[in-house]
């Protein structure tokens, strides 16, 4: 569909380009998985997952730990393999269109990111602060633990790091430029999951209460606090999206990608804000 200004005619792209159904799939994916978890904690925690030397915990559980391990590691090198190969060799001459859609996308990448990581350092995180309130633990690997640290913080680990490597081989401004804001963003909370042996070694030595102002827990809530670094994503992609949408919808000329590329702090500037 064109559009005829008195600047230019402008090509508007089809609005299906910035469709909002790949995130509603992935976040529908996500918590319809977690709620199928949840239920499976629920129906086998506390009837198979009390006592570890027990054949029903190996069943029910330890199987549960080894595969979900597994299939993780295969889905981080799938992903991180997958988006490395795909990469785009040609950034300088992308088209404003492309890389407005492609900004779209990570959009909703980092969407998905969020809701997973809302899944497993807040409900999951949480829950398992009450099953051990309740339940004297005989193991590391507690029937929450195999959920929580094994599976939904490797699960929003894969996410983040997806949507980093994303950016880096699909956007001009993060191509050649390390952003310390999006490293802060998806390294604070991957740091989570290491600072788990440390929670297991305190939990060994000492005992104590399962409490957020416990200082064994003051890692969890420093990495997880590393999440507001979004913000600082934003601030940096703004001006150029914003840029980008001037040309793309009113004609404008917007900095080339060759020039994004070799001054990215340039492309970041607010000053493309401005009308």
């Amino acid at each position: 569909m064109a559009q005829t200004t008195a600047a230019t005619t402008i090509a508007i792209p089809e609005r299906s380009l910035f469709s909002w159904n790949r995130m509603w799939l992935g976040v529908g994916l996500l918590s319809g998985w977690y709620i199928l978890v949840n239920l499976y904690e629920r129906a086998f925690a506390f009837t198979k997952g009390l006592d570890y030397t027990s054949p029903e915990y190996q069943a029910y559980w330890m199987n549960l730990l080894l595969a979900e391990l597994a299939l993780e590691a295969l889905a981080f090198i799938a992903v991180c393999t997958w988006l490395w190969i795909t990469r785009d060799k040609n950034l300088e001459n992308i088209s404003p269109v492309e890389e407005l859609r492609r900004y779209w996308n990570l959009g909703l990448f980092i969407i998905v990111y969020t809701v997973a990581l809302y899944w497993g350092a807040s409900y999951f995180t949480e829950q398992d602060g009450t099953w051990h309130q309740t339940v004297i633990r005989d193991t590391d690997f507690t029937p929450s633990h195999i959920i929580e640290f094994y599976q939904s913080y490797p699960i929003y680990i894969i996410l983040g790091v997806g949507s980093f490597m994303y950016a880096i081989t699909r956007l001009p401004m993060f191509a050649r430029a390390f952003s310390i804001p999006y490293a802060v963003l998806v390294g604070s909370p991957l740091m989570i999951f290491p600072n788990v042996g440390l929670n297991e070694f305190g939990h060994t030595r000492w005992f104590m209460e399962e409490l957020f102002v416990a200082p064994l827990h003051w890692g969890f809530v420093a990495f997880g606090w590393g999440a507001l670094a979004i913000m600082g994503v934003w601030l940096q992609a703004c001006p150029r999206v914003y840029e980008l949408m001037k040309q793309v919808y009113l004609g404008k000329t917007a900095t080339p990608a060759a020039r994004v590329m070799d001054e990215p702090q340039k492309a970041a500037d607010p000053a493309y804000c401005e009308v």
